[in-house]
């Protein structure tokens, strides 16, 4: 038997070389992909119309503690989506009308009881720092029973909310689409520009030192 070990072709070992580095190159492909969207070093820059708000939004990240600890302030502010709901009068709104001032979009309904937990402190956060510079803007998505939402609130003693309301269920679907809402309450806190600069994912005790704090330094100009 001959010891002589085969010799590999050129375009063998061409392709044992090849392997490798295209294998190297889609990790770091990969790589490059999950920090851009994750917050690293590769990604999108700041949308030129939400430039103004990235300083808001670092000004406020201190604040996110205690209390509102589990808000998630963005490190690149956005805007949310146009998502359209009626407001007390039954007229058509969408976000972008709010724009010129800073707004904490809470959704909720009735069916769900950290909702209803949270939606006192709401009141009273609209009744202290409510005004032409900010609101509370709470909108209902219950699908049935459209007389309940507002009973609800009259009868717990909501007076400083206005009613938002979208019992369609497109703007509940349009933000689970987006990733914004994966259950109730969520609440997004908006500039003045427009653009999303916190999400919080959860209930909070939004009448608290903690969060009143957080929103007066949002308003800061």
């Amino acid at each position: 038997m001959s010891d002589r070990v085969p010799e590999m072709s050129a375009t063998g070992l061409h392709r044992r070389t090849l392997v490798p580095i295209l294998v190297l190159v889609g990790v770091l492909g990969a790589a490059a992909t999950w920090f851009g969207l994750t917050g690293g070093a590769v990604g999108p820059a700041v949308a030129e119309e939400c430039r103004a708000a990235q300083p808001v939004a670092e000004r406020i990240a201190s604040k996110a503690r205690g209390e509102v600890a589990a808000l998630a302030v963005t490190q690149r502010p956005a805007v949310p989506p146009d998502v359209a709901f009626k407001g007390p009068d039954d007229a058509e709104l969408s976000l972008s009308r709010f724009r010129g001032r800073t707004v904490l979009v809470n959704l909720w309904a009735t069916w769900c009881l950290p909702c209803r937990e949270e939606m006192p402190a709401l009141d009273r956060l609209q009744a202290e720092l409510g005004g032409p510079d900010f609101e509370v803007v709470a909108i209902n998505v219950d699908t049935r029973n459209p007389d309940r939402p507002r009973a609800w609130l009259s009868e717990n003693g909501i007076r400083h909310l206005a009613y938002y309301a979208e019992p369609g269920g497109t703007l509940l679907q349009a933000l689970q689409r987006s990733g914004h809402v994966i259950g109730l309450p969520t609440t997004l806190l908006v500039d003045r520009t427009g653009c999303e600069i916190a999400i919080l994912k959860g209930p909070a005790a939004w009448a608290t030192p903690d969060a009143v704090g957080l929103v007066r330094a949002a308003l800061q100009r």
